[in-house]
Formats: C-alpha cells, structure tokens, sequence
C-alpha cells in the first residue's frame, strides 16, 4: 500500500474515521497519471491494536488496471509481482 500511495500525484478525503469498535474506514479520491482513482478502505484492528486486515476498493477499472500494472513493473521479478497485472502501458 504504501509504493501504490507512493504513484498518487495528489489525492482529497472524503471520509476518514474510525468504524465500529476495531476498524478504520476512509473514502478518498486520488490521481495517477492524470488518471482518477476512487478507493474505499477498512481497515480492521487486532486487539493489540496492529492492522489485521486491509480492504481496498479501487474504481474505476481503468484506473485500476493502470495502477496494477505500475505495482507490477516495480515488484517485477519478487513474489509480489506475479499478483500484479503485467503487459505494456498505453
């Protein structure tokens, strides 16, 4: 998460508070590349307080699609990469 924050050229909150007893949830707008990126996360906390789970909804596709390919070409060769999409950018 944090190398895909690392590609954002600017990003706005639309929400950000914690949700329920354990968890985070933000709601945020982001760009890359020019490109609009819409992201909802939950975060959702162990007792001891450390993240557990991260839930990451992106939108559009495209964009989706664009930063999937950035993570990919910078994890190329580790085993992250291979969860990432690969192929040329347009």
């Amino acid at each position: 998460m944090t190398y895909i924050r690392s590609l954002y050229d600017d990003q706005e909150f639309n929400f950000a508070a914690p949700y329920g007893e354990n968890g985070f949830l933000e709601d945020y707008t982001a760009w890359v590349r020019g490109e609009q990126l819409g992201n909802v996360v939950l975060v959702t906390r162990n007792a001891a307080g450390q993240a557990q789970r991260v839930v990451a909804n992106y939108r559009p596709r495209t964009t989706l699609l664009l930063v999937s390919r950035l993570v990919g070409e910078h994890f190329g060769g580790t085993p992250y990469g291979e969860h990432f999409a690969s192929g040329a950018l347009e």
